[in-house]
């Protein structure tokens, strides 16, 4: 069994137009948003084996946050370029070199490419909102597998999301 957690990043802010994209700090919501998301995904016992993020500023700050939160080490993360101004095809082939050691995979990264991974993946998905967390449990024992097989289980959760979040 494979499982694979896609994040998108949290609010970003706007406040300095003259910022390059990719160095765009959190928003005070959006650093609410992952403490929200963090505290959720803690209470439902997830433990990554590996955490995968884009070099974006928020996406990275957005990582760190959910590491903290799920009590895995910061310096773990692995930063991939491939992950920022990519196409949902390149996700998947991310994905699909991940060889078979971990098990389960934490992906943060950016909209519009993860909402159309996460669409290929499974049409119950068709937009991540901000800080949302997409779970998808594969039976199989690589991750080449991923894109080609259905998932078994997928679980969306978001920040606005009313009740308690996934389950």
């Amino acid at each position: 069994m494979k499982t694979l957690w896609l994040v998108r990043h949290a609010k970003s802010s706007w406040d300095d137009a003259a910022l390059p994209d990719r160095d765009r700090p959190l928003a005070d919501r959006g650093w609410r948003e992952v403490a929200k998301m963090g505290k959720r995904l803690a209470q439902r016992g997830v433990k990554p084996d590996l955490i995968l993020s884009s070099p974006a500023t928020r996406a990275l700050a957005t990582a760190e946050a959910i590491a903290k939160a799920l009590d895995y080490g910061r310096k773990y993360i692995v930063v991939d370029d491939r992950l920022y101004a990519c196409q949902a095809d390149d996700l998947l082939e991310v994905v699909q070199a991940l060889g078979d050691q971990p098990k389960s995979v934490l992906l943060v990264g950016h909209n519009p490419e993860l909402s159309e991974f996460a669409h290929l993946l499974s049409s119950e998905i068709t937009h991540l909102p901000t800080c949302a967390v997409a779970e998808f449990r594969f039976a199989t024992k690589s991750w080449a597998e991923v894109g080609k097989i259905p998932p078994e289980r997928v679980v969306l959760d978001y920040p606005k999301k009313k009740g308690r979040g996934a389950p």
